[in-house]
């Protein structure tokens, strides 16, 4: 995605900042979301993402299990659900 472009809407995407937005406020959230979308644009690309470029992008928000958390949910995701999360979570 090229600077200053939107993102398309999407569950994922929706996931990452409720995930993110806990225990942060939404001003430092805001790059650190648009960061992590382009470097994992969808569930496949954090689910086969190594450990070390989870956290590595995750770096400055804090508690860290989230980031964890969510690499683990989308590795689960896309061996479970086809890498679509599923409408009744």
């Amino acid at each position: 995605v090229a600077d200053g472009a939107a993102f398309a809407r999407s569950a994922y995407g929706t996931w990452v900042s409720e995930v993110m937005l806990q225990q942060t406020q939404v001003e430092r959230v805001v790059a650190y979301w648009t960061r992590w979308m382009r470097r994992f644009p969808s569930i496949h690309a954090l689910a086969e993402a190594h450990p070390d470029d989870v956290n590595a992008l995750w770096a400055g928000l804090g508690y860290y299990t989230r980031a964890r958390r969510l690499h683990e949910g989308a590795k689960q995701v896309v061996e479970h659900h086809g890498g679509e999360l599923p409408p009744d979570l």
